[in-house]
């Protein structure tokens, strides 16, 4: 009779019950929830790829891109938009400024002649075409250029001027000449990017390009609020040179052109110029009590004004703008 095999323990049948158990468990897929957490790492690890190149890309071809347009907006990423049509008067239609349109027409000259210029702050009564000019005369010195000759205006926002070296470094490169405009200038608080402007005007150690030249517009003469500068010697040890960085960086624009509130003739002249301009008929002495009534009812008289009262008149007379 054949002896009967052994049985086997009980500790090695759990054993094996065990691993039967566990052999499932090591097998299992990944949680639902960890596979989620891994694809949102890697979307968030692609759109900051995506966002670095738009950043790079655009600056890297935007030297080839400046015969596209006359006219640009800066962007901080780097982007330099092409402006097709820019919002403009012909500069024979600003008037009660003859005299800083002069100035600024002539600078404008030399400096697309490739001659020594100055960069201009215009400052001083709101509505009395400062940005305006800026626009009007970059078009008039253009109108009589060949294309490889002509100037190219970069519009940079206040919010943006940080950025400005950025917007230097890559026009310092370009065979074209660069009015770089900023509209509205003015710092406030603690805002310390003027530093950035300070640098480029005269302070930094490549300066500004010399196929670069900077206009500003702004209310402010110092272009600083009064009562930061007043706050500034209220709590400075030396109230002079606490307020001396600040206030010189207007210092350094070579020209000031100031800005005005017009009189009532010169008011008068403005918004007869514009209905002359666009054929807008009226009864003189009837358009000059309408043009008074309109300014007296706005609390001022500017150019700005002149235009709005030239808008209702036209639209209430059904004339187009043409142009416009």
């Amino acid at each position: 009779m054949m002896p009967k095999k052994p049985r086997k323990s009980a500790p090695h049948a759990t054993s094996k019950a065990a691993l039967r158990k566990s052999s499932p468990a090591a097998t299992k897929r990944p949680s639902v929830a960890s596979e989620h957490d891994t694809t949102e790492r890697i979307a968030r690890a692609l759109e900051a790829i995506v966002s670095h190149l738009s950043a790079v890309a655009p600056a890297s071809g935007a030297a080839d891109s400046f015969g596209s347009a006359d006219a640009f907006v800066w962007h901080p990423s780097g982007r330099l938009a092409p402006v097709p049509h820019v919002s403009r008067v012909d500069i024979g239609l600003l008037k009660g400024i003859e005299r800083v349109r002069d100035i600024l027409i002539e600078n404008t000259e030399r400096f697309a002649d490739g001659l020594p210029a100055n960069n201009v702050l215009l400052w001083g009564a709101r509505g009395m075409g400062k940005s305006s000019l800026v626009k009007a005369a970059h078009a008039s010195i253009n109108s009589n250029r060949k294309p490889a000759d002509r100037l190219k205006l970069i519009e940079i926002h206040r919010e943006d001027i940080e950025s400005l070296p950025a917007l230097m470094e890559l026009l310092r490169s370009s065979d074209f000449r660069f009015i770089v405009f900023c509209d509205d200038l003015s710092f406030d608080g603690n805002d310390a990017s003027y530093k950035s402007l300070k640098a480029v005007l005269e302070g930094g150690i490549e300066g500004r390009p010399d196929n670069v030249i900077l206009y500003a517009t702004s209310n402010r003469r110092h272009l600083l609020a009064r009562e930061m500068i007043e706050n500034e010697r209220s709590t400075a040890i030396n109230p002079g040179e606490a307020v001396e960085e600040k206030v010189s960086l207007s210092d350094r624009f070579g020209l000031w052109l100031g800005f005005h509130r017009c009189s009532q003739d010169e008011y008068l002249a403005m918004v007869k110029g514009y209905c002359d301009h666009f054929g807008i008929k009226l009864a003189e002495d009837e358009l000059e009590r309408e043009a008074l009534e309109w300014s007296t009812t706005r609390g001022s008289r500017s150019g700005r004004v002149a235009w709005q009262f030239t808008q209702e008149l036209a639209g209430r007379l059904r004339v187009r703008l043409a142009g416009k």
